[in-house]
């Protein structure tokens, strides 16, 4: 499939009109067709889509016709909005025509923005990537109109202009959970499978320049201790740089980094012996993160909706950089990375300095990953992290490995990777290994493999849950859609079977899980769920599985679960999800509830109230405990360029409530101010003074 840019020399006023001659002249794209609810069938609503360019910019104008538009939904306006509860139009550029790698730029009907870098077909997935492009959208009387503009030097190509673009649209119409796209893609995949895209044709040899940005930034914060009198009082500055060495290659240093504005981390309730994960939130790490991926984490796209376990094993974590393991902030002094392809491999180098504090020594943290590309949709590549203390050259820890992602048939993946560590004072067992497929159909899907950790592996800027184990792992499931159930509101079935099985290097086992499910997905995008899950767990060690009880005694243990899981259609004014587990729990019972509900008035405003709460009766009636927590989230969006989150959490047993309050004004593009308020207190000591803090920061991001 081909669409053909069209050259224009006057102005493109980027206001949703669509009343430049070069959007009456220029030939469209209109066959749109459905990925859901019906594959390969036409788009139930006409789609016409033009592309065109001048000397700076590539535009795009959209026509969306909707023979109801007072139904269109709109449920968010801020920046990286979610786009499933919404209707939408997205493109896809896959600017080197390398079937593998893009750029996405989406939109709704009140004309938000969000972006994000594709690689590998969806394996990497680098939502915080940020562009300087304009979008606006218009409500007319049959639907509604989209205009974008997106620089060429916002983007890496190749130059000479001799290899068409990949480019696919997709349209999300949500009052009939429809999703239709140009160029078809089967419903078990999305628009980041961009070997399926079309051809963007006709485009000059643009040089995409140098994009060289500097992002300075100014800083203030006052802050109070729990339980201090006096508030402290401080102020930073630091900068980012941005740098496009080559086509290709991006540098980005950073000088100083301050992550004040990151949002809090939720805080969670932990039955397992493991220790919890706490996903990473700062943006400099998130950027082109996907590049330094190996380990176990999921990387299709696709909602998963059956519980799993933990991942046993992600080999780069960046939350080790700059965080202790209790959130406390490491200063960092700066840092480099440098991301990108040359010739065909991905190159990904990373290097982070930390200061001495609070008895934590100073430590250098540096990844270096290469990732080549293979026949179509495979890969194969290595990685090297360190850290190297700087007061001691002999307190370090090196981590290396290979990996390799190879595709058969389109729908088939085998995945393995192969890791090796040093630390002093450590010999044999420092190692670990991994080797699965994985098939993904739109009928039938199956995964099966295994993962072995040495007993000496030790991966200081990784996360895993155990060592001297052997995971085997299993994952197979149908989603048959009769004809006959579409007529009660139900679209796919899903039955599914996950099963883990650990042992360890001497054959004995320590754990293991069936999760035997029956899920039901419905035409207005909820979905219900039915589940039996038997476990079974030998720990070595007794541990505490809630403050102030006795701990779990070492030994054996064998419980069964049942769930029932569902969600309403999230799109809608109030929608609720819950998750309730009743049965064994160690050496005792449960009664899990883990429910919210979500009003959303308007586009701008959003209140999610939510709550966990385990009631558990072990054998010893001293272990009994209630473990609880109470979150309330909510957005208010002024405009697309403003607007102000809040997530408070409470814990009734411990009678802790945290609050984390900010608010944004994007003031010129990829240019912040942030007021960041932070409160902490402990309900039962009415003397003790509330922990809080107050953080201004301002950004502005300069290029040339």
């Amino acid at each position: 499939m081909e669409i053909v840019a069209t050259p224009t020399s006057g102005e493109i006023r980027i206001d949703g009109a669509l009343d430049e001659d070069v959007w009456r002249t220029g030939e469209p794209v209109s066959a749109f067709v459905q990925a859901e609810p019906r594959e390969g069938e036409p788009a139930t609503e006409a789609t016409e889509v033009r592309v065109a360019y001048d000397a700076q910019n590539l535009y795009i104008g959209a026509y969306l016709r909707e023979s109801e538009p007072d139904r269109l939904v709109v449920s968010e306006i801020r920046k990286d909005y979610k786009e499933e509860t919404q209707d939408g139009f997205e493109v896809i550029l896959d600017t080197f025509g390398d079937r593998r790698n893009g750029y996405v730029f989406a939109t709704n009907p009140e004309g938000a923005r969000s972006d994000r870098q594709v690689a590998n077909e969806g394996r990497e997935i680098n939502v915080s990537w940020d562009a300087v492009w304009s979008v606006r959208t218009r409500r007319v009387a049959d639907g509604w109109t989209v205009e974008m503009s997106i620089p060429f030097r916002a983007l890496r190509f190749n130059e000479n202009g001799a290899r068409a673009w990949g480019i696919n649209f997709s349209r999300r119409i949500r009052r009939k959970n429809e999703i239709d796209f140009w160029s078809p893609v089967p419903r078990a995949y999305n628009l980041s499978r961009v070997s399926l895209a079309g051809n963007l044709v006709g485009l000059p040899g643009n040089s995409s320049g140098r994009d060289l940005r500097v992002k300075p930034f100014v800083a203030g914060r006052t802050v109070r201790e729990t339980g201090a009198l006096d508030f402290e009082a401080r102020g930073d500055v630091g900068a980012d740089v941005k740098y496009g060495v080559t086509r290709g290659l991006t540098l980005d240093l950073t000088i100083n980094p301050d992550f004040a504005q990151a949002e809090a981390d939720e805080q969670q309730v932990n039955l397992t012996q493991f220790s919890q994960f706490f996903p990473e939130k700062r943006e400099f790490f998130l950027e082109n993160s996907g590049i330094f991926y190996v380990g176990d984490a999921a990387r299709n796209n696709r909602v998963v909706l059956t519980p799993t376990p933990d991942e046993d094993l992600l080999l780069f974590f960046s939350r080790r950089i700059g965080l202790a393991d209790d959130g406390r902030e490491i200063p960092i002094i700066g840092g480099a990375r440098l991301t990108g392809n040359a010739a065909g491999v991905g190159i990904g180098a990373l290097t982070m300095q930390t200061k001495r504090h609070d008895g934590s020594p100073s430590n250098n943290y540096s990844v270096i990953r290469a990732r080549r590309n293979l026949f179509s949709g495979s890969d194969a590549g290595a990685i090297f992290m360190m850290r190297q203390s700087t007061d001691s050259a002999g307190d370090y820890n090196r981590v290396y490995g290979a990996d390799a992602n190879i595709r058969f048939f389109r729908r088939l993946d085998w995945n393995s990777y192969a890791i090796g560590t040093a630390t002093p004072g450590l010999s044999g067992g420092q190692y670990a290994a991994r080797t699965s497929l994985n098939y993904e159909g739109n009928f039938f899907h199956g995964k099966g493999g295994v993962l072995q950790i040495g007993e000496n592996f030790n991966d200081e800027l990784g996360y895993y849950r155990r060592t001297n184990v052997r995971k085997w792992f299993t994952d197979i499931g149908f989603r048959p859609r009769p004809a006959s159930l579409a007529a009660i509101g139900i679209r796919e079935m899903h039955p599914h079977i996950v099963w883990d099985y650990y042992e360890n290097l001497d054959r004995e086992m320590v754990g293991k899980r069936l999760h035997t499910g029956y899920t039901f997905f419905l035409n207005n995008g909820g979905f219900a769920e039915l589940s039996y899950n038997p476990q079974f767990q030998r720990i070595a060690a007794p541990f505490e599985i809630h403050d102030g009880t006795p701990p779990i005694p070492a030994g054996s243990w064998g419980w069964n679960e049942y769930q029932v899981y569902g969600s309403t259609d999230p799109s809608r004014m109030l929608s609720l999800s819950l998750r309730a587990i009743a049965g064994g729990l160690w050496s005792g019972t449960q009664r899990t509830v883990n429910g919210s509900v979500t009003v959303r008035p308007s586009y701008r405003f959003y209140l999610t109230g939510g709550l966990q709460r385990t009631a558990a009766k072990l054998d010893n009636p001293n272990a009994d405990f209630v473990a609880s927590l109470v979150t309330l989230r909510t957005n208010y969006s002024f405009t697309t360029n403003m607007f102000v989150d809040a997530l408070s959490q409470y814990d009734p047993e411990r009678k802790q409530f945290n609050a984390n309050v900010r608010f944004n004004i994007i003031h010129h593009p990829l240019s912040d101010l942030f007021v960041v308020l932070n409160e902490q207190r402990f309900l039962t000591d009415e003397g003790t003074t509330p922990g809080r803090s107050v953080i201004v920061k301002f950004t502005q991001m300069m290029a040339f």
